[in-house]
């Protein structure tokens, strides 16, 4: 799920690879990796995790990969910033879809950047198809399933200390879903940007590999990023909680804890 710089290089003029740049327009137009197309996923917020909820997020998914080109053939590679929570949530959404062929750029445009490769500022259009990918449910879930299963689950909230504890708020209640524990989504990275190696995630990952867990944040895109730092590892039962605590904080009828 992850590729270097030097490997993306490589094939940037591979016809059946998708490059997307993840962050938005004014940071694409000020220079992108050559042949990237834009795709901002701050606008594809999602916090109804109801059954309807889901079944519509599905089905807006589906256009946005759609839009994007998608084709079982296409290598899709997603990139922001630095190792971060858009290009994770791109890497995740295709997952979502049983497309396994996608990587998250290891460092984002700075590494890239920083070993000056190359750069463009036209924009690239898009090459829209019909896709039609199958939802692995095995990776996602709603706010019933954590309230009906609070006892058996691990819930990694990867927020800010001061989210998780309440001291800023974001949603009608403040602090964190009951016996969740904190591990902000920051510490998967180095300070360069790059994710950090799996002897640096295991030491704070130190759960039974088989161990159910739900990630959580806002909404949704560190907790992809920590999903992917997890399915690295090798965990093999990792959820990205979708509404995280967007949802949640604004139920007024599930339980908090401070």
């Amino acid at each position: 799920m992850l590729i270097s710089s030097s490997q993306l290089n490589s094939i940037l003029n591979d016809p059946n690879v998708i490059i997307t740049d993840t962050r938005s327009f004014k940071e694409y137009s000020e220079g992108h990796i050559p042949g990237a197309v834009n795709l901002d996923l701050f606008a594809f917020h999602w916090i109804d995790t109801s059954k309807q909820g889901i079944e519509s997020f599905n089905n807006q998914t589906k256009n946005i990969l759609s839009f994007l080109g998608v084709t079982p053939e296409k290598k899709v590679i997603f990139y922001d910033n630095v190792s971060g929570m858009l290009a994770a949530r791109g890497v995740w959404m295709l997952i979502y879809f049983s497309h396994e062929n996608t990587a998250m750029l290891d460092g984002g445009i700075t590494k890239w950047k920083n070993k000056n490769l190359p750069l463009e500022t036209k924009p690239n259009g898009f090459k829209p198809s019909n896709f039609s990918g199958k939802v692995n449910s095995e990776i996602i879930s709603g706010f019933e399933y954590i309230r009906d299963n609070l006892e058996n689950l691990k819930i990694l909230d990867v927020r800010s200390p001061e989210e998780y504890d309440g001291s800023m708020i974001r949603a009608a209640q403040s602090g964190h879903i009951p016996n969740s524990i904190n591990i902000d989504w920051n510490q998967n990275l180095n300070k360069d940007g790059i994710l950090k190696n799996n002897e640096q995630l295991s030491k704070m990952y130190d759960f039974p590999k088989d161990k159910e867990i739900i990630t959580y944040c806002q909404g949704g895109y560190r907790a992809a990023n920590s999903f992917l730092a997890l399915k690295k590892l090798g965990f093999r039962n990792v959820k990205v909680y979708l509404g995280s605590w967007g949802e949640w904080g604004n139920k007024l009828e599930l339980p908090v804890e401070k």
